[in-house]
C-alpha cells in the first residue's frame, strides 16, 4: 500500500482550489435511479468513492460515463433495473446506502446489502429504515441484507427523525420526491449537502420547500424528468486545506470557499488566532509567527462545528498554547487518530467521546499509520509542523475522500511526496 512522506519546512503560500463535495456527489449520483432521463453532474470530485458509487450504479443498470478527466459524470437509468446492491460493492463504502430510497421509489422493491466504510463507530441503518416504513415501506433484515418493499408504492406522511442523519434525511427525500401526496420530515439534517440535493431534485421537478431548517415538505410527483447540476463545494476539502496555513503558517487562499459553509468552524480558527477573511476569489486564511491559542471543541450536526473536521482540528491543537478539550457527539470511535499523533509527540488524553490536547511547541515526525478518512489528512497535516520527515501508511483512505492531495499541498510550498509500494 502507498504511502505518504512529509518534511515539515515552515510557513506556506499560495492557492488551492477546493473540489465538489464528496458527500454531495454521492447523494446526487443516486438521484438517477429516479428518472428514465440523463442526469448529468459537473463540479464532481475525481475520487476512488466516486468510482465505487459508479461500479454500484452500473450494477444496477444505469449508465455512468465519467467526462472532462472525470469532473463531469454523464449518468442515464433509462433501462430495465437491478434491484440487489451486492454486498461485494457496497461493502466499500457507507454512502451506498442512498440507493435504497431510489430504487424503493423507482421500483417499489430493493434488496441492499449493509453498508461498509470507515471504522469509526456503528452508523446503524434504524434511522433510514424507520424514515422510509414511514411512507409505506416494508422492511426486514435477512441474511446482511435490507429487504424492502412498498406493495401500494410510497405514501407521502409525517416523520420525526430521533437524530437529524444526514443519509436517512437524504433518502427520506429521494424516496417521497415520487411517493403519492404529502411528506414532511421533521428534524431533518440542515447540511448544505442536503441544500444541493434538494436544488437538483428541484430541477429534477420535485415539489420541495424548507430544505435547510428543521422541517422539510415534500408534495410528490408522478415522475422526474433529467437535469444538469454543479457539485456544491466540499467544506470538508475547504476546513482541511485552511488548516495547513494555521498549522504551518503563512497565508494561503482556498479557491471557490464560502464562509456560509463553515462558519462553526473559522469561529474556532479565529480565536485559536489565525486570520480568516473571505473575498471574491474564496477564504484567506493567514497566520504569523506566534502558537496559536488553545480553544475548546464540540462536534454537532450543521451547522455546529463538522465531526468530519475534528481530526484535522486535532492536529492543529497539538501545537497550541494551552489545554483544548475536544468533544466527539457523532461518532464514537472517532479518536483513533490520537495514538498516532501521540507518536509524533502530541501530548493527548483520550476518556470516552472526550480527548484533551496539552499543546506543545513541536511535534517530531515518525512513522504513522491512518486509520480512517479524516485521520489520513491530519496525520499529513501534523507532519507539516513536525520537526524531520513523517512517513502516513495506509493512505488508501485519503483517496476516497480528497483529490490530489499532494499535488495541491506542493502547490503552496509543502513537502510531501508519495511512496508507492
Amino acid at each position: 500500500m502507498d504511502s505518504i512522506l512529509v518534511r515539515g519546512n515552515g510557513p506556506v503560500s499560495g492557492d488551492i482550489e477546493i473540489a465538489g463535495a464528496k458527500n454531495a456527489c454521492l447523494t446526487l449520483m443516486p438521484a438517477t435511479l429516479l428518472s428514465d432521463e440523463p442526469l448529468t453532474l459537473t463540479n464532481a470530485p475525481r475520487l476512488s468513492d466516486i468510482k465505487t458509487m459508479t461500479e454500484l450504479l452500473a450494477s444496477l443498470g444505469a449508465e455512468v460515463t465519467a467526462l472532462q478527466e472525470g469532473k463531469v459524470q454523464a449518468m442515464s437509468c433509462h433501462g430495465d433495473i437491478n434491484p440487489v446492491a451486492d454486498y461485494e460493492i457496497v461493502r466499500k463504502m457507507r454512502a451506498s446506502n442512498l440507493v435504497l430510497g431510489p430504487l424503493l421509489a423507482r421500483l417499489g422493491h430493493a434488496v441492499v446489502s449493509l453498508p461498509g466504510g470507515c471504522a469509526i463507530g456503528a452508523r446503524p441503518m434504524d434511522l433510514h429504515t424507520t424514515a422510509l416504513e414511514a411512507l409505506g415501506a416494508q422492511i426486514e433484515l435477512r441474511d446482511g441484507y435490507l429487504h424492502a418493499k412498498a406493495p401500494g408504492g410510497l405514501k407521502g406522511a409525517v416523520h420525526k427523525m430521533r437524530f437529524p442523519s444526514v443519509g436517512a434525511t437524504e433518502n427520506f427525500l429521494m424516496a417521497a420526491s415520487l411517493a403519492k401526496g404529502t411528506s414532511v420530515l421533521e428534524n431533518a439534517a440542515r447540511e448544505p449537502e442536503i441544500v444541493d440535493l434538494v436544488s437538483c431534485l428541484k430541477k429534477m421537478g420535485a415539489q420541495i420547500e424548507g430544505e435547510g431548517t428543521e422541517r422539510i415538505e415534500i408534495q410528490g410527483v408522478d415522475r422526474l424528468h433529467g437535469a444538469t447540476h454543479p457539485v456544491v463545494t466540499d467544506r470538508i476539502e475547504l476546513g482541511t486545506f485552511m488548516l495547513a496555513p494555521a498549522i504551518c503558517g503563512g497565508e494561503v487562499t482556498c479557491l471557490g470557499g464560502k464562509l456560509s459553509l463553515v462558519e462553526a468552524f473559522v469561529e474556532k480558527l479565529e480565536r485559536a488566532g489565525v486570520s480568516v477573511t473571505e473575498n471574491a476569489r474564496g477564504l484567506t486564511v493567514s497566520r504569523g509567527e506566534n502558537r496559536v491559542q488553545a480553544v475548546d471543541v464540540v462536534t454537532e450536526p450543521f451547522p455546529g462545528f463538522p465531526t468530519d473536521l475534528q481530526a484535522q482540528m486535532m492536529a492543529l491543537l497539538c501545537t497550541a498554547e494551552g489545554t483544548s478539550v475536544l468533544e466527539e457527539t457523532i461518532f464514537e470511535n472517532r479518536f483513533m487518530h490520537a495514538p498516532e499523533l501521540t507518536r509524533m509527540g502530541a501530548d493527548i488524553e483520550v476518556h470516552g467521546g472526550h480527548a484533551t490536547v496539552h499543546g506543545v511547541e513541536r511535534l517530531k515526525g515518525a512513522r504513522v499509520m491512518a486509520t480512517d478518512l479524516r485521520a489520513s489528512v491530519s496525520l499529513i497535516l501534523a507532519g507539516l509542523a513536525a520537526e524531520g520527515e513523517t512517513v502516513v501508511s495506509r493512505v488508501y483512505h485519503l483517496d476516497r475522500g480528497y483529490e490530489f492531495v499532494e499535488k495541491k499541498l506542493s502547490g503552496i510550498g509543502a513537502h510531501i511526496e508519495r511512496i508507492k509500494s
